[in-house]
């Protein structure tokens, strides 16, 4: 297999992400729990913010959004100002907290960039992940950076017309087989899973395509120089 582009997700997979919405949701339990039983508050919050999704979008922003409502409703309206104010807090500390980046991410688009055109393929808010692609020291590794509301078979379909790829030389590298391998695989493209320690649960899939020709899993992402390598038999960066 040769490859004109290596895509990658951003969230989980180049950077940890997850941990912050998982550090927030205890910190909202904790402002909650004078009212209520915080037991279920993970699962109403999912709720809501998986009901809010064709609306707000994906991101730190719409996810703030979603945790007011369900402060709002599970306390009946009797959060305060200052405690709605103490939720927008926390969004802005997840808006400008350091991007740490997932072992092996550097040395490894260090390796393909020298050789392949690398792009970001990644949902959520061009406002919030362009700024961490930057805080991450990453923006000039990727010459093409897609910010997209969801990633569906068709929004692939688009955006490998838009930058003229042919789908059986586009690999994709991401941590959701949901978002980032099974909607490649249909379009003919190989897909590279990376699990991540941490998925919401809205990513989640029963099944992994173990059998798909095109499918591979790591263990991590510094197996991957070595995956491109062995697919482009032997002629590594051959494009």
């Amino acid at each position: 297999m040769i490859f004109d582009v290596i895509a990658f997700d951003a969230d989980d997979t180049l950077w940890h992400t997850e941990h912050l919405y998982s550090e927030a949701k205890r910190k909202l339990a904790e402002l909650l729990a004078s009212y209520t039983d915080t037991s279920m508050l993970d699962a109403r919050l999912d709720a809501i913010e998986i009901g809010n999704l064709d609306v707000y979008g994906y991101g730190v922003k719409s996810f703030t959004l979603s945790m007011i409502e369900v402060a709002v409703t599970l306390t009946e309206g009797r959060i305060t100002g200052d405690e709605v104010l103490q939720i927008v807090e926390l969004a802005r500390s997840m808006l400008t907290s350091d991007v740490e980046l997932l072992d092996h991410v550097e040395e490894t688009l260090r390796t393909l960039a020298g050789t392949y055109p690398l792009m970001v393929i990644t949902k959520g808010d061009a406002s919030e992940q362009v700024p961490k692609l930057a805080r991450a020291g990453l923006l000039d590794t990727f010459p093409a950076v897609e910010v997209v509301g969801s990633k569906t078979e068709e929004v692939y379909r688009r955006l490998l017309a838009k930058h003229a790829i042919a789908p059986e030389r586009f690999l994709m590298v991401g941590n959701s087989l949901k978002s980032d391998i099974l909607p490649v695989l249909a379009l003919g493209g190989t897909g590279v899973y990376v699990p991540s320690d941490v998925l919401w649960s809205h990513e989640h899939v029963e099944h992994t395509p173990a059998d798909h020709a095109r499918y591979y899993e790591l263990a991590h992402i510094g197996e991957l120089p070595a995956l491109v390598t062995r697919l482009s038999g032997g002629n590594y960066g051959a494009v």
